[in-house]
């Protein structure tokens, strides 16, 4: 297949010429530098304050469907009203500024609802990854020291044994069919608001009063760490609010790159649907997607998990324009053979990130939804999501490549044996990112904090390479981690797993290329003299303590302790060489 054609003369202008046109004052996008913990920062000097300003302006858009789940449809009035009624629950229930609060689901309107009114109060709302273990769960809140939990009945289910390990949880409000509940401290989540599609009868009151600045604390996510423990990523609420204009910007500055002005606001405009694939307990889905969505007066359908033919009939149904998530996702939409028989003509843009993606797939996109804007970015968890973007004609252009940095941000290619001195365009090194959008540090981490958050930079562990345009190409991860389908796995945190079988006496894990989720655990394991163990049996082993997604999908074993360079690390390259034959 040919190379898509580019508008002739593009680029009509540079990024520079570009970022200082959409930012110079008076317009929306405006941008001024400011003191952020000591350090002079660009700001989008528009943008909503805090979460709790988000919701409020969201206000305005009235009855217009915010929130779609299965049957049941949320306006933007009723989800107000709902978040007013939950704060002021918290509120009664000892939540103040500050107090942690934690929010334990699978993609509902519930989660949405307990995210905004934990933020409303000034809570630092701590949402925990679905797909944990029982233990998984207890550790993330005895370390955010959480006061509160809302979660679903199947993670309440999970976390029965564990909730007497957290004694700073005073109190979990449980989601949709559970049991009848004798504990003390948890409480059915419908007895305080009803049903979702019942949330427009709540009574109409306005937010409890609270006051909530921009350098605030709002949210606690956690990453996984090289130590085998997750960490906690504490944003502020600008950096949270920050994706809201860094993604505005990225679409202003495609037209102005094809020599076209932005077009303004169109009140008339049918409203904007997007499908929420990823989960809200990333900061993919909740900060670059849900979050702008609110603002925007935008339609979010949600799917309780990832189907493609069940993500055809509500792009179908709901005249979806905006899809994605992570590429595994737009691989799916592409190549699944029942898409002919939907109607998917709606769709404007396929956006993706926090996987490794293909080149060709922008190309494969344009030609299976020619109306389509594909689109990537890079960031992680310590960026609050977006710091560098790639759309239409710039993505067409350089396919392989994550975008340049929004207009209030700045990376640097820098000599990972030093952390200093940035290299020049074409030399790869470690990557550095800087910006409001960056968290503070990890929670109640010093050290980790100081070794990643350097000076308001945040020191990224990616190897990569900027050409004179700016625009970076990740290389490779320094730290020792893969991405399976979006999903973070260190492989320590797996392998000190597998090291606590007793017959196991050598583990590495490394990443195996699978087409469209990007990489997949895999191990290498060799066994103490005399013992025995199955791969089924250390997969199952596996399985037991940590989330499905960290399982090795294949299990080799070597009979002699595992191949090291001098330094006593273990050769992964040349272990990766086992898996070369397995099939995608």
């Amino acid at each position: 297949m040919s190379e898509p054609a580019l508008p002739p003369g593009w680029p009509a202008m540079s990024i520079a010429q570009a970022h200082a046109l959409m930012t110079q004052p008076g317009t929306p996008l405006e941008v001024e530098e400011i003191d952020i913990r000591g350090v002079k920062t660009k700001v989008w000097k528009h943008l909503p304050p805090s979460l709790r300003a988000v919701v409020e302006a969201s206000r305005a858009h009235g009855e217009k469907i915010f929130l779609v789940y299965e049957d049941e449809r949320v306006s933007f009035e009723a989800f107000y009203r709902a978040v007013s009624a939950f704060a002021r629950e918290l509120q009664a229930q000892g939540v103040g500024k500050g107090d942690r609060v934690a929010v334990i689901m699978r993609n509902l309107p519930e989660w949405v609802m307990a995210f905004y009114a934990a933020a409303s109060v000034g809570a630092v709302v701590t949402p925990l990854n679905a797909w944990w273990t029982g233990p998984e769960l207890e550790y993330g809140l005895t370390d955010s020291g959480a006061k509160v939990a809302v979660m679903d009945a199947e993670r309440y289910e999970r976390m029965t044994e564990h909730l007497h390990n957290c004694p700073e949880l005073k109190r979990v409000y449980v989601s949709r069919e559970v049991d009848e509940i004798a504990h003390p401290h948890v409480a059915k989540l419908f007895e305080v608001l009803g049903e979702p599609n019942d949330w427009a009868k709540l009574p109409d009151q306005p937010l409890p009063a609270v006051e909530i600045g921009p350098e605030d604390d709002a949210t606690i996510f956690y990453t996984s760490g090289t130590t085998g423990k997750p960490k906690g990523a504490l944003a502020t609420q600008r950096a949270v609010n920050s994706n809201i204009l860094t993604a505005a910007a990225a679409g202003a500055r495609s037209f102005l790159r094809r020599g076209e002005m932005p077009p303004a606001p169109d009140p008339e405009a049918p409203q904007r649907s997007a499908l929420i694939s990823v989960p809200f307990f990333h900061v993919t889905g909740c900060f670059a997607v849900l979050n702008p969505t609110l603002f925007s007066g935008g339609k979010l359908v949600m799917m309780y998990k990832w189907d493609v033919i069940r993500a055809f009939e509500l792009i179908e149904r709901e005249k979806i324009m905006l899809a994605g998530g992570v590429p595994t996702i737009a691989w799916q939409l592409i190549e699944h053979p029942a898409r002919a028989n939907y109607d998917l003509s709606s769709l404007e843009s396929v956006s993706y990130g926090g996987a490794p993606s293909a080149p060709e797939l922008v190309r494969r996109l344009r030609e299976a939804f020619p109306k389509s804007q594909p689109g990537q970015g890079w960031g992680m968890t310590e960026t609050c999501a977006t710091v560098t973007s790639n759309g239409a004609e710039d993505y067409v252009n350089r396919p392989d490549s994550c975008g340049v940095a929004a207009a209030v941000a700045e990376i640097q290619i820098r000599d990972p044996n030093d952390g200093k001195t940035v290299l020049p365009p074409g030399e790869v090194g470690e990557l550095w990112s800087f910006g409001p959008m960056n968290c503070k540090g990890y929670w109640n981490k010093p050290e980790a904090t100081a070794q990643t958050f350097v000076d308001g930079w945040v020191r990224t562990g990616d190897l990569a390479r900027m050409d004179e345009e700016g625009f970076c190409f990740i290389i490779d991860r320094a730290k020792d981690m893969l991405i399976r389908g979006g999903e973070n796995i260190y492989c320590v945190e797996v392998e000190n797993v597998l090291y606590d079988h007793p017959a196991v006496m050598d583990a590495a894990v490394v990443g195996v290329p699978h087409r469209t989720l990007g990489e997949e655990p895999a191990a290498v394991v060799t066994l103490k003299p005399g013992a025995e163990a199955s791969e089924d049996e250390l997969r199952a082993h596996v399985a037991e303590r940590l989330a499905a997604f960290k399982v090795p999908v294949a299990v080799k074993f070597w009979r002699e302790t595992l191949p090291r360079n001098p330094n006593g690390k273990i050769l992964k390259n040349e272990l990766k060489k086992l898996f070369v034959e397995e099939p995608a």
